[in-house]
């Protein structure tokens, strides 16, 4: 027999399992050392509205029967050695769930990946760390996994539209991912054990006749008229299929120069730029869990979601955060020698003593006049020339430009910085010099309205690290809302982030699912 309980409990009670065990059965009426018998958590969320922190729980207790599987689906891969072949730009999530679902479909998939595998990755992350050199090819946006696997593994989406959000979770938690995804409101990988999963995802394509290939970089396509038929390698290799899914992410700029050279159609999208914001995780911790000394043993790391409007020289844009990391850390995330860009990353643990978020400005295409010469790549060329400026301005190594929070909005130079997690290094620089303008006035606008949203937030005991320039896709490759083709070149499926139709793990591989199915059912008429 099964019960359900909608719960609202404790800390101690929510994360401590015998305890919740035993709660759990009491509320049932239960004797808690009853034989066959078992609770577990189904849905979890943390409400911290009130002075005492609340755990909200959906629960289920099994009475003498076996508690299923929370898994309810894992799909079965045959073997597709034989069968006719799509081509996959980037081993990213989108490009990783296309092959999954080409495979499920019956079609051989041919993924080719700029970078590195999962684990050779590693290397190139720590020279840009301790050495400060950026390989363009394997860094924390590049190789396989592709941003999201040394940068975090957060899971949370609200696109719905885009698939089966529980049937992504399913699949990951079949590959390694712990069975909490599926329970907490906001789950999270770590970055500690994103690297084995996306490794064991490699199986799963591999054993089942699929093809990945690294140190693979597209440097063209092959065109008949309207139609791309497949792709060059950097080896000058041909590779043909029944269609390409392009899935490089949102920082292959090599790729929209392409597509713009090919006369391929592009256009320039919004995106949004600012800074990383550090704070002690403590202090995150007392204002968000109204806690005196520290969060205690049992609640995780807090998070922040913020959001403001802001008015400069009479236009609205917002700033809001981005990528918030709790107990997290930040990384050098540059695509090339040259520019500087950060990131924010958090193990599984999230137990750093730092918290730290993107900042970030909402930047529209109107807000960028000087930059329309450049045509669809204006965005980029923007975001280009800012990375490049707190390259310059850190020193042309991979230091950071900082400054704390107050000198920032009262535009005092920093005499001293705070300890940072960001291990290249932080160098004192006025942000003002390395922000456009309009960003830089939005930011200091932002930072104090935060601080009346979180008192404490506001204070010279964080500081600005920048910059974070890579929210999304500053280019959109348009699609058929419906097919999912480019709107002019035929068998070629945009996706993903880079794209600019995702925007974190859990979409792009909704995405990425969702592009394999069109092109398949277009071009073989196999879709079940």
């Amino acid at each position: 027999m099964k019960k359900d309980f909608n719960l609202q409990l404790s800390p101690e009670q929510a994360y401590d399992p015998q305890l919740f065990q035993e709660t759990v059965l009491k509320k049932a009426g239960i004797p808690i050392d009853a034989k066959d018998v078992v609770a577990r958590q189904v849905k979890r969320s943390i409400d911290a509205r009130g002075r005492k922190v609340k755990i909200n729980v959906q629960a289920e207790l099994f009475i003498q029967e076996k508690a299923p599987s929370l898994i309810d689906h894992i799909p079965t891969y045959s073997h597709v050695s034989s069968k006719d072949p799509i081509i996959i730009v980037g081993a990213g999530p989108a490009g990783l769930f296309a092959a999954l679902r080409a495979i499920e479909l019956g079609v051989r998939p041919i993924i080719l990946e700029r970078g590195k595998d999962v684990r050779a990755r590693r290397r190139d992350l720590a020279a840009i760390t301790k050495h400060h050199l950026v390989n363009p090819d394997s860094n924390y946006c590049f190789g396989e996994g592709g941003a999201g696997t040394y940068s975090d593994g957060k899971l949370y989406t609200r696109s719905k539209k885009r698939g089966d959000v529980r049937r992504i979770m399913e699949i990951l938690v079949a590959h390694g991912a712990t069975e909490e995804i599926l329970v907490d409101a906001h789950p999270h990988i770590g970055t500690n054990k994103l690297p084995k999963l996306v490794a064991d995802l490699r199986t799963t394509i591999l054993d089942a006749g699929g093809e990945i290939h690294f140190d693979c970089r597209v440097d063209d396509f092959i065109l008949e008229g309207n139609e791309i038929k497949g792709v060059v390698t950097q080896h000058q290799e041909k590779i043909k299929g029944l269609g390409v899914i392009l899935a490089t992410g949102h920082s292959a700029r090599d790729i929209f120069h392409l597509l713009h050279q090919k006369n391929i159609t592009i256009e320039a999208k919004p995106f949004a730029l600012g800074v990383r914001i550090e704070h002690s995780q403590n202090l995150i911790d007392r204002i968000q869990y109204h806690c005196e000394v520290d969060r205690g043993p049992y609640l995780p790391a807090s998070a922040y979601s913020l959001v403001t409007q802001t008015s400069f020289k009479g236009k609205q844009r917002g700033v809001f955060s981005f990528c918030m990391c709790p107990g997290g850390y930040i990384v050098p995330a540059a695509t090339a020698p040259g520019e500087l860009v950060v990131n924010g990353m958090s193990p599984s643990r999230r137990d750093s003593k730092f918290a730290n978020s993107g900042i970030v400005v909402s930047v529209e295409l109107e807000d960028l006049p000087a930059y329309q010469h450049f045509g669809p790549l204006a965005a980029m060329e923007f975001q280009a020339e800012v990375e490049r400026k707190a390259w310059e301005l850190g020193g042309k190594t991979q230091v950071a430009p900082a400054q704390r929070m107050i000198d920032f909005v009262t535009k005092r130079n920093s005499s001293s910085l705070l300890d940072t997690s960001y291990q290249p290094g932080l160098a004192s620089v006025e942000m003002r010099e390395v922000l456009p303008d309009f960003i830089a006035e939005r930011l200091a606008m932002a930072f104090k309205a935060f601080g009346q949203k979180m008192k404490g937030y506001y204070t010279n005991e964080s500081q600005l690290i920048g910059v974070e320039s890579r929210t999304s896709s500053p280019v959109r490759i348009p699609r058929d809302r419906e097919s999912f083709e480019h709107v002019q070149i035929k068998r070629l499926y945009p996706c993903g982030e880079g794209a600019g139709y995702a925007g974190g793990i859990v979409s792009a591989a909704m995405d990425g699912e969702r592009c394999a199915e069109k092109l398949i059912e277009t071009y073989t008429r196999k879709v079940n």
